[in-house]
């Protein structure tokens, strides 16, 4: 990396597994991007998801473009054929998307912000990359993005996921409980999380 620029390729870019055979190929990270969301997604295997079914909470609007292979989109239950070269815009955060390979190696970009509001990088690119970890490395991921963010609910949540694993109980207790006051609708999701069997009171 230079001063005014940098340069990589697609292909050297790390690689994390999430689920379904998705891998995540965080390329905001790689540049430390401070104004918008910036990531690939390549599914290895036709059928896999290469795009993971969710809305977006966050209220971001996000722009798909099929790099590699061929994709097919499913947006509020309507289906959509998506070559490489598809770019595809949901303006609508609500929209509940989901993308599966149609080819091997199938490969999309995400670009995504919040209309009107400074960006801020989304909590999960370190529980994405802290799951693919050892627990202690997990930790020491986890840690680094509450640096980052601040006291956010969802990674102290993640942390307290990473000490339990760790047989860390007393303070993964106190992070869940911490994580659980400032966002009371993660105590039903613990109680039936592995993670933390035996931490919640």
């Amino acid at each position: 990396m230079t001063d005014g620029y940098a340069v990589a390729s697609l292909d050297e870019l790390d690689r994390y597994p999430v689920e379904h055979g998705l891998e995540w190929r965080p390329i905001r990270r790689r540049f430390d991007i401070r104004s918008f969301g910036c990531n690939a997604y390549t599914a290895e295997k036709v059928g896999d998801w290469v795009v993971e079914e969710h809305t977006e909470s966050s209220g971001h609007e996000e722009l798909y473009f099929v790099v590699r292979g061929r994709a097919r989109f499913t947006l509020d239950g309507e289906g959509l054929d998506a070559p490489a070269g598809t770019l595809v815009f949901l303006h609508d955060h609500t929209v509940k998307r989901v993308a599966i390979a149609e080819e091997e190696g199938t490969t999309v970009l995400a670009f995504g912000a919040k209309p009107g509001v400074a960006f801020t990088p989304s909590v999960w690119e370190w529980f994405f990359e802290a799951y693919a970890k050892s627990p202690a490395e997990g930790k020491q991921i986890i840690e680094r993005g509450l640096d980052e963010l601040g006291e956010h609910p969802v990674l102290l949540y993640h942390l307290a996921c990473m000490e339990t694993k760790l047989g860390e109980r007393d303070a993964a207790r106190a992070h869940l409980e911490r994580a659980v006051e400032l966002r009371p609708d993660l105590r039903e999701r613990a109680q039936s999380d592995e993670d933390l069997e035996g931490v919640l009171a």
